[in-house]
């Protein structure tokens, strides 16, 4: 009897431990209304990079967040990456990394060392955003992105943050600061229009950086690659773009024969 109470007491305590994470996100951080001024979507408002990365810093003080420096961009802006999941696996973050280079790698696993590595890591799932500056929809969903994982505290993203390690990665911070810049300029909201840009977006290959992920001359391109190819070589990658609904051409299965039509 005395052993069965205190596994129940065992029991009923880890129940506890397990909760109170999430509920304990303190301090209480800003919502990006807060933040911004604007909720994310709003017509005719546009967060820039410096506003972004000042919001990312914030979010940071969260225990479910590790910001990154990955890198500096071609004009001298740090380039971050914010990784989200629950505390507990921000505190193996190191061995979720070194689990993810041994299963996508595989050199020298037996299926016996594969099975049990795969028990043991967390889904790594990659994030990006604001490759196309002018998509302007891909960086704000980042925004957005961050604050419904850090803030909310419903079963479905415990479960997600308890399985998942998320690489929320900012992809093109030049771009970012140059379009919202020349977007917001314009003091009433309905004259705010993205065309005639003063200068190409990129400061060497003057298009945005999603050109260059063949070669990867740009540091923006070595950056996301180091934690693509060399780093975290997460299993699932989402690379986000936004496309108006005239003229829309998506490719994707399934796929036409020949499979070269458009």
């Amino acid at each position: 009897m005395i052993r069965t109470f205190s596994n129940l007491l065992a029991a009923a305590l880890l129940g506890i431990s397990s909760l109170t994470w999430a509920q304990s996100t303190a301090p209480a951080l800003p919502s990006p209304k807060e933040h911004f001024g604007f909720a994310i979507g709003d017509d005719y408002q546009l967060a820039t990079y410096t506003q972004t990365e000042a919001y990312f810093k914030k979010l940071a003080a969260s225990d479910r967040v590790k910001l990154t420096d990955i890198g500096m961009t071609e004009e001298g802006r740090h380039q971050y990456m914010l990784i989200v999941s629950s505390p507990e696996n921000l505190k193996k973050l190191d061995r979720y990394k070194e689990i993810s280079q041994k299963m996508a790698r595989a050199e020298g696993l037996t299926d016996e060392q594969a099975r049990a590595l795969s028990m043991e890591g967390k889904a790594v799932v990659w994030i990006d955003g604001g490759l196309h500056a002018t998509e302007v929809v891909g960086t704000h969903q980042l925004i957005e992105t961050a604050w419904q994982l850090i803030s909310r505290k419903d079963p479905e993203t415990m479960r997600i943050l308890d399985n998942v390690v998320i690489l929320l990665t900012h992809a093109n911070p030049d771009g970012q600061e140059l379009v919202s810049n020349w977007y917001m300029r314009e003091l009433k909201p309905e004259k705010r229009v993205l065309e005639n840009l003063p200068r190409l977006y990129e400061k060497y290959a003057g298009h945005d950086n999603n050109r260059d992920f063949f070669i990867m001359n740009l540091k923006e391109s070595q950056n996301i690659g180091r934690q693509l190819f060399v780093e975290w070589i997460p299993q699932i990658m989402y690379n986000h773009h936004q496309r108006g609904p005239v003229g829309s051409v998506l490719a994707g299965p399934p796929y036409r024969d020949p499979f070269n039509y458009v």
